[in-house]
């Protein structure tokens, strides 16, 4: 299907498709550690990527000597997707706009341990909420403190999980993923721990849960090294409760080159509810690829807010399964580009049952002739979701006359008894506009900021905390204003 693609404003398309669900598939799992010479000289080895073998094996001997044995099955399933799965490339649909070849052409490093004195008095600010820390992937204990959560809650490490019945409960969910690419599997293998938190039935959480990831560890301006963390955290929030979870991603220099692999998973009882806020604003230089994967029981909901401005590489990977009637999913999305960067967002939301509510708004601005950002939205709704109202909008603002944006917004309806509506706008900013603020004495430069700084506002401002919200615009301003001010 051709895809939207644009570097000129004003522009409209839609693009609905029809085609069948696949089967689940589920990969045999194996407990084998991985060896470059021994595969080499196997029958497999046509079907095999060497880079990707190359990177496995160098994954597995950064990881710790010992770990759980649900940590050890995630592992062996994923070595051994990994072993038939190629690096991906131009030619591969979802990659067709998206060129992971700054990752491939560096020197990666896997990261092996945490950072001995990890110091965050250069990045951490008071947030109103207790913090959760990851460094390069790892989980800080000394950053635990559970004191204010209510009794049956659980933030921490698979390996201290209170209760076998909580054990047994992620066991049967952890991983299981159909549509999971090479990234995925990459997490799954070389993931050192596994964050996990937990919302017994009923319990309302009212304070966020705040997970901070920070790249500690990082190659210099120009280098070839990049050093590689693999974080992972999974959810599970049971029949009637809620909670809200806050990822934000940073690095302790704007010049370091790392890349971040991260992935979430998250699992909603019947009537629960978990508000997702994702921030990223990694350095320029750096490679951020993540997976949020959400499985969501009849009458949950399910509401993501994201602001993606970091990055020189960045791509989220959404896939939503509404897996009862009566499901509510809402994906609010804002990507920024302000120099030489790809923003991507691959989302599928899957529709299996009656009465299901979808809405996903995406907005973008490229404000570099090098900037690029890429949309792939898919909603689903099969024979069954009858009486779905599902909605899709992106909007992208170019600032630019080499700015790009690559767009697809895409609905398969098989259902017959639907209200499903999509679309895309492409734009420069309106004459019209700039001449309402020049006619009340504004001047050109304040007009325009203005106009570009409210395009991204709408999103922020569903961020739900204010502090979020402000951290996130003052951000936002700073990348603008800096932009702005070269070009003119």
């Amino acid at each position: 299907m051709a895809a939207l693609a644009s570097t000129h404003p004003n522009l409209l398309q839609f693009t609905p498709k029809l085609s069948p669900s696949k089967q689940q598939l589920k990969p045999k799992r194996i407990a084998t550690k991985f060896s470059v010479q021994a595969i080499s000289a196997s029958p497999q080895t046509s079907f095999t990527d060497q880079y990707v073998l190359q990177l496995a094996d160098s994954l597995e001997d950064s990881l710790p000597s010992s770990s759980s044995f649900l940590l050890q099955n995630l592992r062996d399933n994923s070595s051994e997707t990994i072993l038939s799965t190629q690096w991906p490339s131009r030619k591969d649909e979802s990659f067709r706009f998206t060129d992971t070849s700054f990752i491939k052409s560096s020197d990666i490093k896997p990261i092996s341990h945490p950072p001995k004195t990890p110091t965050f008095s250069d990045i951490s600010r008071d947030t109103k909420f207790k913090s959760f820390y990851f460094a390069d992937g790892f989980l800080l204990d000394s950053s635990f403190d559970s004191s204010n959560l209510p009794d049956g809650v659980y933030v921490g490490s698979l390996s201290k999980l209170p209760s076998d019945g909580i054990l047994e409960r992620v066991s049967g969910l952890l991983g299981d993923l159909e549509w999971g690419d090479l990234f995925w599997s990459i997490n799954g293998l070389g993931a050192p721990d596994l964050m996990v938190v937990y919302v017994p039935e009923g319990c309302k959480v009212e304070q966020p849960i705040y997970l901070k990831y920070i790249a500690v560890e990082g190659g210099d301006k120009g280098s070839k090294t990049m050093p590689l963390s693999n974080p992972r955290v999974f959810v599970l929030v049971e029949k009637g409760g809620e909670v809200g979870i806050v990822e934000e991603f940073a690095g302790k220099e704007d010049s370091e080159c790392h890349w971040t692999n991260s992935v979430l998973e998250v699992v909603i009882g019947g009537g629960g509810k978990v508000r997702h806020s994702y921030v990223q604003n990694q350095s320029l230089n750096a490679a951020h690829i993540k997976w949020t994967s959400v499985r969501q029981e009849s009458t949950s909901t399910y509401e993501l807010v994201e602001v993606s401005t970091g990055g020189k590489l960045s791509r989220h990977n959404v896939h939503v399964q509404q897996l009862g009637s009566n499901t509510v999913t809402e994906l609010t999305t804002f990507h920024m580009c302000v120099g030489d960067q790809t923003q991507d967002l691959h989302s599928r939301i899957v529709l299996d049952h009656p009465r299901g509510y979808c809405q996903q708004l995406h907005k973008c601005i490229v404000a570099h002739s090098s900037g690029q950002v890429v949309f792939d939205g898919n909603v689903k709704v099969n024979r069954y979701a009858q009486q779905t109202d599902a909605g899709q909008l992106t909007r992208s603002l170019l600032l630019e006359p080499r700015a790009t944006v690559n767009v697809k917004p895409n609905l398969q309806i098989i259902a017959d008894d639907v209200k499903c509506s999509h679309g895309a706008a492409i734009s420069d900013l309106e004459d019209s506009q700039l001449f309402y603020f020049q006619a009340r004495g504004i001047d050109l430069e304040t007009a325009r900021k203005a106009l570009v700084f409210s395009f991204g506002a709408e999103v922020i401002d569903r961020l739900p905390h204010t502090f979020l919200q402000e951290q996130v615009k003052n951000n936002v301003k700073e990348l603008l204003g800096s932009t702005m001010s070269k070009d003119s």
